[in-house]
């Protein structure tokens, strides 16, 4: 499928579209938050504690007079790159275990499997808090204990992936051919391998991101002052009826994000047709 064919039919859902643009600006203002806020994000001023939305401050402050648009502009920053990055080394790690795993067989794929089944038998959150208890709290351990909570998922996806392509003819006139294993592997199999592992990794996005806030929540992710959207949450609680717009607006855009990434990996996958991949997988 070309890349003209594959933009028509994403541009043919509406929805999609709408959520795409969503993702992009989001995306942007993590990129050039510094320079989008329009107030120091940590920036005091006691005398402005809890102040309703208003002309000055948009989104209102939070209980230490901050500007609470741009705590939530550069909580984008450190929300979305923990979970995507977290995501994309989780699909790297992955998709090579689970790929090797699929073509070679044998003792390997056994002790890969083994691992993998062994991940994959706690929750997304348990394994995180375990993670971060032995790492300690902090950005570094909350991105490594998100890749590797949802590192089951593309090491299954992908073996599966590679061992339904490995028997094809493309492999055998590749192997007839004289090439290495490794060769092989990572220049025939594997990047025919990875559109749903991709597509996966997208919507597993959304996941990472309400993980990620609910660890900030906790107070195991970002540390202050570097805003999250979690850890904005967090703080909102305790002012929840004197100023519920600290924890109602991080919250709104959380489930935002997730929607949209959620909405835009429909209309990918529909785009792409490989519901059924993902299915087996």
């Amino acid at each position: 499928m070309s890349r003209s064919s594959l933009a028509g039919r994403i541009l043919r859902s509406p929805r999609g579209v709408i959520c795409a643009l969503f993702l992009l600006v989001l995306a942007l203002c993590a990129m050039f938050a510094p320079w989008i806020a329009p107030y120091d994000y940590a920036a005091q001023k006691l005398s402005m504690a809890n102040t309703p939305p208003s002309v000055a401050h948009w989104l209102g402050t939070d209980e230490f007079g901050r500007d609470l648009l741009s705590r939530i502009i550069q909580g984008a920053r450190t929300s979305l790159s923990v979970s995507v990055l977290s995501i994309a080394l989780s699909v790297l790690m992955g998709a090579t275990l689970g790929a090797a795993a699929g073509y070679f067989g044998g003792v390997f794929d056994k002790i890969v499997t083994v691992f993998v089944d062994l991940t994959w038998s706690f929750p997304e959150i348990l394994l995180a808090l375990i993670l971060i208890a032995i790492l300690g709290p902090g950005l570094h351990s909350t991105a490594i204990a998100i890749a590797i909570a949802y590192l089951a998922q593309f090491t299954r996806l992908t073996r599966a992936q590679v061992m339904a392509l490995k028997g094809e003819l493309f492999v055998d006139a590749a192997v007839t051919a004289g090439a290495r294993p490794a060769r092989v592997l990572f220049l025939h199999l594997l990047p025919n391998a990875m559109t749903p592992v991709i597509v996966a990794g997208m919507l597993a996005t959304g996941d990472a991101i309400v993980l990620e806030a609910t660890l900030g929540f906790f107070g195991l992710g970002a540390q202050p002052p570097v805003p999250s959207w979690g850890a904005m949450m967090s703080s909102g609680t305790a002012q929840i009826f004197i100023a519920p717009w600290i924890i109602i607006f991080p919250g709104l855009v959380i489930a935002a994000a997730v929607i949209a990434i959620n909405v835009f990996g429909d209309a990918l996958i529909e785009a792409l047709d490989i519901r059924r991949p993902l299915r087996d997988g």
